[in-house]
């Protein structure tokens, strides 16, 4: 690993650890290799608006048929939802947690960042709630962790957690 980018990286901890989000002009980040990770897809997102990037391909495609038929790409299929006998949706962890963390961004100053949710457990599966320092105050954080159990016994009864 080059000094520059252990640089980037202390100076970008030291600033959020500061609370500042300037970062040095001198000290450039590198360049992302991979793209970022995504969250399992329960096939609810599969029928979404169409992206900016798609608009140019169809655009292309009209103007190719009529030079020439195109071909026809066969349309993905979305993945199947799996669900127990109680009709409940079997979920990874991840995913449990991205609906908590959901719900709670619902309530009112909730923080944008900082925040993080742990979903463990088997049948009866919990979550737990940190804060980062410096994300909310006091009164906020108790307030989102007394909301937490509420909105984990209602996700109970739709969720079920996939080992």
């Amino acid at each position: 690993m080059s000094d520059d980018v252990k640089d980037a990286g202390l100076v970008a901890m030291i600033s959020s650890i500061l609370g500042g989000n300037k970062r040095a002009e001198n000290v450039v980040p590198p360049p992302l290799t991979e793209g970022p990770p995504t969250v399992p897809s329960n096939g609810a997102d599969a029928v979404s608006a169409p992206t900016a990037e798609a608009a140019p391909i169809r655009q292309e495609q009209e103007d190719a048929s009529d030079a020439a038929p195109a071909a026809v790409e066969p349309v993905e299929q979305p993945a199947k939802i799996v669900t127990t006998r109680d009709g409940k949706q079997l979920l990874p962890a991840e995913a449990i947690a991205d609906l908590v963390l959901g719900e709670l961004r619902k309530r009112e100053d909730f923080p944008a960042t900082g925040v993080s949710v742990t979903v463990y457990g088997y049948r009866h599966w919990n979550a737990m709630i940190t804060f980062a320092p410096f994300s909310t105050n006091f009164q906020n954080a108790t307030r989102f962790r007394q909301a937490l159990p509420d909105i984990v016994f209602k996700l109970r009864r739709f969720v079920e957690l996939e080992i």
